[in-house]
């Protein structure tokens, strides 16, 4: 295998239109692969499905940025991910990451999230409300964006009038390109937020609510709590988490359907596969590129290989997720396939808290366009389409044309 470091070109816009002959060549090279990721940085790619779901539960990959010997991954946090770095569950390992998730898991729970199925259906409709007389829209800006945005909002508690700005502070810390966002913006964004989020968790302890974050506070376990830095933390994770990566997960899945029109009328056809259609997804093409970030302990041997202590390892499960190994024709969406074995949430202790809520706003929010934008069709041409840089992967825009006058179920 050849040690040189194959640069991933994020500021290519074919590349982040369309990374996976880049990645498959990868794989093919090899099982681990040395890589120049975002920010310059040198990291082993991991590239084979059995080879990342082992890592994903490797107690010697830390989550931990500590552990990593390159001093740049510090140097270039922003302010605000240094300054959580010690409460974060995301950062955290065991027993912290136990002792955090536990109490976490006591607020954020199965019957909470199935609960939120009518609110998450009508928050749906009256987004395509507004957008169905006009036969046309972005389903970005529109739609995808707003429907998580006011999910998460609501979930925390925090009123509607304020959740515009918690998605503004949101893209200014997250939203960046291969020539990284003004520090001095991310840094006043971060505190904004830190101011509202420590002023919005002090109300809701003297005045708690039925929402999640009232519920977080309350939690604890043989008298422990989250502290007010790890409650921050905390909502911040829960947000972005909320918020992110399923404006990515909803404008991706219909993007990919429109790529692909005979997979788009068999689940107008048939929307019992709507559930097997997000895991389709999900392992097509999912909110999270090229994959999950640890950092080794120690000298880790990985298919052969062995990753030096302190190294930057990324388990790449988008990379994984195509892996004939594991997936039949794994380049063809096929929402058919009923295969959830995907790596998109991860695996193991850190496997994503808010999988099932992902799941949950996948399935109403694609599903709802099927019914309500009939006839549904790209606005542009598909070169035409652009996809955000960086770790997160999604449509930047999706700009769609329709028939106007789709109805909600009901009406006549």
């Amino acid at each position: 295998m050849s040690q040189q470091p194959v640069l991933l070109p994020y500021s290519d816009p074919a590349f982040l239109a369309d990374p996976f002959p880049l990645y498959r060549r990868l794989r093919e090279e090899g099982p681990v692969r040395r890589a120049v990721i975002a920010g310059g940085l040198d990291a082993w790619l991991i590239t084979r499905y059995e080879d990342a779901l082992a890592a994903l539960s490797d107690p010697r990959l830390s989550s931990d940025v500590r552990d990593a010997s390159d001093p740049r991954l510090i140097a270039q946090l922003p302010e605000f991910e240094r300054e959580s770095m010690m409460s974060s569950m995301l950062r955290a390992d065991p027993p912290d990451h136990t002792r955090l998730r536990r109490l976490v898991s006591k607020a954020f729970t199965a019957r909470r999230v199935a609960g939120l199925s009518p609110r998450v259906q009508e928050i749906t409709d009256r987004l395509l409300d507004a957008v169905v007389p006009a036969g046309r829209a972005d389903l970005v800006a529109d739609f995808a964006l707003p429907l998580p945005v006011t999910v998460i909002g609501e979930l925390l508690g925090v009123p509607g009038d304020d959740r515009q700005d918690f998605q503004r502070w949101t893209d200014a810390m997250l939203v960046r390109d291969e020539t990284m966002p003004d520090p001095a913006v991310v840094n006043e964004a971060w505190q904004r937020m830190h101011a509202y989020l420590t002023k919005h968790l002090e109300t809701k302890r003297t005045r708690p609510g039925d929402d999640l974050l009232s519920a977080l506070i309350s939690a604890h376990d043989e008298e422990q709590r989250l502290s007010q830095d790890e409650l921050i933390a905390m909502t911040f994770l829960l947000l972005v988490a909320g918020y992110v990566t399923t404006v990515n997960l909803i404008s991706g899945g219909i993007a990919a359907l429109l790529a692909h029109p005979g997979q788009l009328s068999s689940l107008r056809e048939r929307p019992e596969l709507l559930p097997d259609a997000v895991e389709e997804f999900l392992r097509y093409d999912g909110p999270v590129n090229p994959g999950i970030v640890r950092f080794a302990r120690e000298d880790v041997e990985i298919a052969g290989v062995t990753v030096p202590r302190g190294a930057t390892v990324v388990i790449a499960s988008a990379i994984a997720d195509r892996d004939p190994a594991r997936f039949t024709d794994p380049d063809r969406l096929d929402i058919t396939r009923g295969d959830s074995g995907h790596l998109a949430f991860g695996h193991g202790i850190h496997y994503c808290l808010g999988a099932p809520l992902a799941r949950l706003e996948g399935r109403i929010a694609i599903g709802t366009v099927l019914r309500r934008l009939p006839d549904l069709a790209l606005a542009v041409p598909p070169a035409e389409l652009t996809w955000r840089p960086g770790g997160l992967r999604g449509p930047a825009r999706l700009p769609v044309t329709f028939t106007p006058g789709g109805r909600r179920p009901g009406e006549s």
